[in-house]
């Protein structure tokens, strides 16, 4: 990949996070990702162009509306730079390829289902269940394949769904919710068998550490639930750059 085309990259990944944005914010409310255009949620006033230039325009700005000085969250510049920069590493991890294609589909889910279920704890249908599909067919096109991301599909959705089943019949509480589930078949479906399972082993340890990191800053008990899906969007994104090495390392073991 030249330079040239990691600017262009880059670029286009900005501009893809501004609608990221979008998405995070309205697939919770159920509102349409078209209609009505940006606006400012204070005032209600419609967007220049220039105002919906990623990063640069929320810097220009510093931070606040041009009309009624409301304060612009600060997530959207950093979802729109981690986009950017997602795109970028990818676009010089793969080069122009299908694989590309399957790996940036996935990043841009799983950013987006890490903002919603970490403000809302919800994990919508529309990005799990289209994603799953999505994820299985670009698998006939590009790794892992399609028997790999079939089989990550099924052990993704039904390992999580029995826990979860066993786990509510023992303690008559949710531990795991069908959204969880549905992420994890879409990880399996983008990543195959080997790969979600290693997203499931890494976001159950983050899980751990940051519930009882909060036990011990808090005290108290864990009844109310942590957003998994957040985990598993940190770990599905870890296991999609650097997975693949450390599966091979396990699998030495037993060669």
């Amino acid at each position: 990949m030249t330079t040239a085309g990691l600017v262009l990259a880059g670029l286009l990944g900005a501009c893809v996070g501004s609608f990221l944005n979008v998405c995070i914010y309205r697939l919770p409310l159920e509102q349409s990702l078209l209609v009505p255009a940006s606006h400012c949620m204070a005032c209600g006033r419609k967007l220049s162009w220039f105002e919906n230039v990623p990063v640069a325009a929320w810097i220009a700005l510093r931070g606040r509306c041009r009309t009624c000085r409301a304060r612009i969250p600060a997530v959207y510049p950093l979802v729109e730079a981690f986009t950017a920069a997602m795109f970028v590493w990818a676009a010089w991890q793969y080069g122009v390829s299908s694989l590309l294609v399957s790996r940036l589909l996935l990043g841009c889910a799983l950013i987006v289902l890490f903002f919603i279920d970490l403000h809302h704890r919800i994990l919508p249908n529309v990005i799990t269940v289209y994603g799953t599909a999505a994820g299985f067919l670009l698998s006939f096109l590009a790794p892992p394949g399609w028997l790999s991301s079939l089989v990550g599909l099924a052990i993704g959705g039904l390992i999580p769904l029995g826990v979860a089943e066993a786990y509510f019949r023992l303690r008559k509480i949710e531990g795991l919710g069908m959204g969880d589930v549905k992420m994890l078949a879409l990880i399996g479906a983008f990543l195959g068998w080997q790969l979600v399972l290693l997203t499931l082993t890494v976001a159950s340890v983050l899980g751990a550490i940051v519930g009882l990191g909060l036990i011990a800053i808090r005290g108290g008990t864990l009844r109310h639930a942590l957003p998994f899906g957040t985990f598993l969007a940190v770990a599905a994104m870890f296991a999609a750059a650097c997975g693949e090495p450390i599966v091979r390392w396990y699998v030495g073991f037993y060669r």
